[in-house]
């Protein structure tokens, strides 16, 4: 409902912010990445998701899409709450838990405060073969999460476009194995249009 928050970072404490923007504060509850990459006192933006219970409406802020969307992944697993998703963001970077979910890895979400046995194991299993299919493992971390947030956004705009998700992901994939994982987000969207 709410996609980003951009204004004036009045408030800065390592579990939440306070952003004006247009007049209105608005409190946003982040991980510790998030706190430790913000600017104090100036203007910044924050993608957020908006938690809605019968008591409560809850607003998430991150500031990368990555960030997002593996916290949305986390709370997509049944025992894995906001709160849960946050500690995970906070105690890992996206690319640990990336790693530590493809590669089975129970051993290293179970560090995080919180998790037992039993969640890691389900947290693994539910969420093997979606990363597997977005994420390109490679000898370095960073490069292989701008590749995945990258191949996401292009995926986003070719289905946007009119592509089947399946075809889009095809082309995609084998663009990057003939061209490399360099590729900006225009660089991939031209190449796959130009195959089809």
């Amino acid at each position: 409902m709410i996609a980003y928050i951009d204004g004036k970072l009045t408030h800065k404490d390592p579990t939440y912010v306070i952003i004006e923007a247009s007049g209105v504060g608005y409190q946003i509850k982040i991980p510790l990445s998030t706190y430790s990459s913000l600017p104090g006192g100036e203007r910044c933006r924050l993608h957020t998701f908006l938690h809605i219970k019968e008591d409560a409406h809850t607003l998430y802020g991150f500031t990368t899409v990555a960030e997002k969307e593996a916290f949305l992944h986390l709370i997509s697993i049944s025992g894995v709450g906001p709160n849960t998703g946050l500690m995970i963001l906070s105690s890992l970077s996206v690319e640990e838990i990336q790693q530590a979910i493809v590669r089975e890895d129970v051993r290293t979400i179970q560090h995080v405060k919180g998790i037992g046995a039993k969640t890691a194991q389900r947290i693994i299993l539910e969420l093997k073969d979606k990363l597997k299919k977005e994420v390109l493992l490679t000898d370095a971390p960073v490069s292989a999460a701008a590749h995945n947030t990258n191949r996401a956004e292009a995926l986003s705009a070719l289905v946007t476009l009119g592509f089947a998700k399946n075809v889009a992901e095809k082309t995609l994939d084998a663009i990057i194995k003939r061209e490399g994982s360099g590729l900006s987000v225009e660089e991939l969207i031209k190449f796959a249009l130009k195959s089809s």
